[in-house]
Parts: C-alpha cells; sequence; structure tokens
C-alpha cells in the first residue's frame, strides 16, 4: 500500500477500537433502522400538524447518535467530553404533539443500539417497537369521544356576558363552562371562551346564529377539535 492508503484505512485505528467498515456499518444501519422509524411516523401520523423536516430529524438523529456512542465506546473521558460540547446547544423549537417525544427518543434508542454494535438488537427493536406502534394505530387503542367542545364570543366591552347567553346556553347547551374572558381589538371588544356540551337535537349552525343575533353581529366560534387547538 503507499502512504495515502495506510493512512486511510489505519484512520480508524487511532481509537484502536473501530474501523472505516465499522463506521460505514453504523451509519448506514442506523440511516435504514431510522428511515423505517420514519416510514412508519409518516404512516400512523393524524391531524395536520405534519412536518417532514421532523422526520428527517428522526433520521438524522439517530444516525448521528449511532457515531457518537461509536465514537465514544467505553472511554469516560470522551463521554464527558461529548457532555461539555453538546451542553452549550440550545433546543427551543416545542413539539407540536406528544407522540413526537416517543418517536425522538426511539430514534435515539436504535442510534445507541447500532452505534454500540448490538445490531441484532436495533433490527429486533425496530421490528417490536414498529408492530407495537402499528397496532396502537389500528386498533385506534384509548380512543375517547370527545363530546365537549371550545365556543368563542365577541361581543362589546361593556355588554353582561353572564346574563346575556343564559337563557340561550340553556336551550342550546347541556353544560357549560366559562374558560377565559379577555379584552381583543385593543380594548374594543372582549372575548368569552367556555366549554360546552351541545344537546343532541341541537344544531350548532342554529346555536352560532342565535348567539350572532345577541352580540351585535360580532364573531362567533364554535371548535371542534379543541384536543389539538392551542388555547
Amino acid at each position: 500500500m503507499n502512504p495515502i492508503t495506510d493512512t486511510l484505512v489505519g484512520f480508524g485505528d487511532t481509537s484502536g477500537v473501530f474501523s472505516l467498515i465499522d463506521v460505514a456499518l453504523v451509519l448506514l444501519l442506523s440511516f435504514f433502522l431510522t428511515m423505517i422509524v420514519g416510514l412508519v411516523y409518516r404512516y400512523t401520523h393524524t391531524g395536520v400538524s405534519y412536518s417532514q423536516t421532523y422526520v428527517h430529524t428522526l433520521i438524522i438523529m439517530g444516525t448521528v447518535v449511532a457515531l457518537i456512542m461509536l465514537i465514544i465506546g467505553s472511554n469516560i473521558a470522551r463521554a464527558f467530553a461529548m457532555v461539555g460540547a453538546l451542553s452549550i446547544v440550545r433546543f427551543r423549537n416545542a413539539m407540536k404533539e406528544t407522540r413526537d417525544i416517543g418517536f425522538m427518543f426511539m430514534s435515539m434508542a436504535i442510534g445507541m443500539a447500532v452505534g454500540t454494535r448490538f445490531y441484532l438488537m436495533a433490527v429486533f427493536a425496530v421490528f417490536i417497537l414498529s408492530c407495537l406502534v402499528m397496532m396502537l394505530f389500528k386498533l385506534n387503542l384509548f380512543a375517547k369521544d370527545i363530546h365537549e367542545r371550545i365556543l368563542r364570543i365577541r361581543l362589546p366591552i361593556g355588554m353582561d356576558y353572564e346574563q346575556a347567553f343564559e337563557d340561550i346556553f340553556h336551550t342550546y347547551l347541556d353544560v357549560y363552562r366559562l374558560i377565559s374572558l379577555e379584552t381583543v381589538r385593543a380594548g374594543v371588544l372582549q372575548e368569552v371562551v367556555y366549554s360546552v356540551v351541545i344537546k343532541k337535537n341541537a344544531s350548532p349552525q342554529d346555536l352560532l346564529e342565535v348567539i350572532r343575533q345577541h352580540n351585535g353581529n360580532q364573531k362567533v366560534t364554535l371548535v371542534l377539535g379543541q384536543q389539538e387547538v392551542d388555547l
């Protein structure tokens, strides 16, 4: 071999633990396994908050964690050095859905397994975890019918919101509970937010129309999927 080839082949020997073949195997295996995690996430995702960049992050995260674990190995000094280097990173983006955290940890765990050369464990874990997630999705486990809705009403600032809609609520609603009160439009209007349960024989459209007739024709909103809406 010439000196350049010897240098490239011996590059992995600086740690005395892994070679370039090990690096390639770890990176490729972690990449393809986290690709499967990304596909499972895309297939089981519901709602309107799907993000392609988040799936890319899952794949990149798993691959990078695998490389980090390979670099650290069993060296305590490297582990502390890596913790110190990563501690300067600040993550400011909030997760849109709580299940996204689970997929993030899944990707990291797979990267850790591959990076520590538990290849069979990593493959088996991806298969089992993917099957479990698909089961939760297909069987729709722990689903619950939500009858409560969020009702937002805007009305003039001097209007008594406690008495203005009491008769309407008794006619159209089984349950209503005040959640918040705030001023909008630079203090010109006030907005009241209720948690409500509409009667079975009542029409949401009729409810909105009647309220609009009593609040000066201001904006009235009935949120049907409040579990996915930030109040």
